[in-house]
């Protein structure tokens, strides 16, 4: 049985508690794309564990956890963030595995991300990446001149001359493109030569890795990075990330077909938030913004950005149901909205006097349209402290019921605080 958590807004929905309630109850724990410019905090027993790059389901000792062919991994960051972990008393490097086919996010990479950033903003289209490399990774992937897991790692004769060729073939390409950017290469082979043997122990054949656990009938999660609106296909384009965070990148980047898809779980923050540049027609900067963005916390994991933060967006919520089929919804942070009197939930565009079918494609339309809204009562009561569904306020329920009847998709989880107790089940 293979379960799926996805983002269904522009991320930091809060996927990674969702994910750690999951994994009480499963097996194998997957990353099937993105890197380490996504974010997970998980709160157990009062520590707080951050997860870029790696599965969340490390938290669970007795679960086996795979970075996919999909992802992209910066090696160094890779064993930083393991290391981080084993601080606080989290060891788990028998229970993480790597795919041989992930292409590795390098240094240069990094560079040329902050260099193409500069250029756009000297037109002013900056995209407003996190600067980690991710985008440049995959930009070399799809251009076939990208350096995978496999190429590093392997003991074949030749390999190690290999990786090298392709590693100075890249960055000459690169400096072609960006200029002589500082760069030392032989420090940076010097490094990854130490590197290889450090992961080899952790690498292996993903596709093998899944269809055993498939066919052993293991319990697998697979945790989505980013979320549908930052699909390189489906989301606000160009201001997207480079991978596709759809239901379909779990197919393409661990090697399983949709027939071994299960459940589709849906994580929807009780308001919409996003990073980065690009439309957002929900936006309130005003004093609900600040609300939002002061009771809510809402400073990017990896990052520490401050989150641009709006009205639930029911039109992104619908949209993004239809391309990923959710099963069931996991409303998260419903206890941020305590203290509102009143609460705003976009339910359609008008565009030139006409409502839109469907979130537009073409940004010029999402930011002139004009948002409908429908109010609804707020509780002004405190629910961090509700054990049960049936403890929250009436109009907290009707809330929550205004979403399931909009969407047409149950709500299954409820968080009312960052705890992982905090998660109520409707």
């Amino acid at each position: 049985m293979t379960d799926v958590v996805l983002g269904a807004q522009w991320g930091d929905e809060g996927k990674g508690k969702l994910v750690d309630i999951l994994c009480d109850k499963i097996d194998v724990c997957a990353r099937c794309q993105g890197g380490n410019n996504a974010g997970h905090t998980i709160v157990v027993n009062g520590v707080k564990y951050d997860f870029h790059m790696l599965p969340s389901g490390l938290i669970n000792p007795h679960c086996l956890n795979l970075v996919g062919s999909g992802v992209v991994v910066h090696i160094p960051s890779l064993f930083k963030e393991l290391e981080d972990l084993e601080e606080k008393g989290l060891y788990c490097r028998d229970r993480l595995f790597v795919s041989s086919r992930a292409h590795i996010v390098f240094d240069f990479h990094q560079i040329t991300d902050g260099l193409k950033e500069q250029e756009l903003s000297s037109t002013k289209k900056a995209i407003g990446t996190t600067g980690k490399g991710i985008g440049p990774t995959y930009s070399t992937k799809a251009s076939r001149s990208g350096i995978r897991i496999h190429h590093l790692v392997s003991q074949e004769p030749g390999a190690w001359e290999e990786f090298e060729h392709l590693f100075k073939r890249l960055i000459a390409s690169r400096r072609k493109r960006y200029g002589e950017f500082a760069f030392d290469i032989e420090a940076q082979l010097a490094m990854y030569k130490v590197l290889a043997e450090k992961l080899r122990p952790f690498v292996v054949d993903a596709v093998s890795f899944m269809h055993k656990a498939i066919a052993d009938k293991k319990r697998i999660l697979v945790e989505g990075a980013n979320a549908l609106m930052l699909d390189i296909d489906h989301g606000t384009y160009p201001y997207v990330t480079s991978s596709s965070t759809a239901i379909g990148g779990v197919c393409t980047g661990l090697g399983i077909p949709p027939s071994k898809i299960n459940n589709v779980y849906g994580v929807v923050k009780a308001y919409t938030t996003r990073v980065g540049a690009g439309p957002f027609p929900t936006e309130q900067l005003n004093e609900v913004g600040e609300h939002l963005q002061t009771v809510g916390a809402e400073f990017g994991v990896t990052t520490g950005r401050k989150r641009r933060c709006g009205w639930l967006d029911l039109v992104v919520l619908k949209y993004s149901t239809l391309i990923n089929g959710y099963t069931s919804l996991n409303i998260t942070k419903l206890d941020v909205l305590d203290q509102l009197p009143e609460l705003k939930v976009a339910v359609a565009y008008k565009h030139n006097g006409k409502t839109l079918d469907l979130f537009p494609e073409d940004l010029r339309v999402v930011e002139q349209v004009e948002v409908v809204y429908e109010t609804l009562p707020g509780w002004s009561e405190d629910i961090s402290k509700c054990k049960t569904y049936d403890e929250l306020p009436e109009n907290a329920k009707k809330y929550v019921e205004y979403i399931e009847e909009f969407v047409g998709v149950p709500v299954e989880w409820i968080g009312v605080g960052p705890g992982r107790d905090a998660m109520l089940t409707k």
